[in-house]
C-alpha cells in the first residue's frame, strides 16, 4: 500500500509562482508512475501532469504545458509540481496519485490518492 501526502499549496497572485510537493511512504516507490490532477468546484477532476517511474517520461495537459514541471526524487520518495506564470482558472484543490504501472492521464486508473492541496490563484 502507497500512502500519499501533498503539501505546498495556498494563495498566490497571478503571474506567481508555487511549489507542490507529494511525499510517498512505502519502499516501492520508485516502480509507481506519478501523477497530478486538479479539481474545482462544480468541475470534474482533470489531469495536469504525470511522470514515470524512471522519471525519464514526463507528459502534461495543453492547458500547463510550458508553465508547470513534474519531478520525482525516488530516493526521498517525493514528486513535485513546479508552477510557474500561474492564472485565476489554475485555482482548484490538486492531488497526488500513484499507480504501480506506466503512467496514464485517466483518473480512475490510479490506485493511490493523497488528500489534497488547495491552490487559488489571485486576479
Amino acid at each position: 500500500q502507497v500512502q500519499l501526502v501533498e503539501s505546498g499549496g495556498g494563495l498566490v497572485q497571478a503571474g506567481g509562482s508555487l511549489r507542490l510537493s507529494c511525499a510517498a511512504s512505502g519502499p516501492t516507490f520508485s516502480t509507481y508512475a506519478m501523477g497530478w490532477f486538479r479539481q474545482a468546484p462544480g468541475k470534474e477532476r482533470e489531469f495536469v501532469a504525470a511522470i514515470s517511474w524512471q522519471g525519464g517520461t514526463k507528459r502534461y495537459a495543453d492547458s500547463v504545458k510550458g508553465r508547470f514541471t513534474i519531478s520525482r526524487d525516488n530516493a526521498l520518495n517525493t514528486v513535485a509540481l513546479q508552477m510557474n506564470s500561474l492564472k485565476p482558472e489554475d485555482t482548484a484543490v490538486y492531488y497526488c496519485a500513484a499507480r504501480r504501472q506506466r503512467l496514464t492521464t485517466i483518473p480512475s486508473e490510479y490506485n493511490y490518492w493523497g488528500q489534497g492541496t488547495q491552490v487559488t490563484v489571485s486576479s
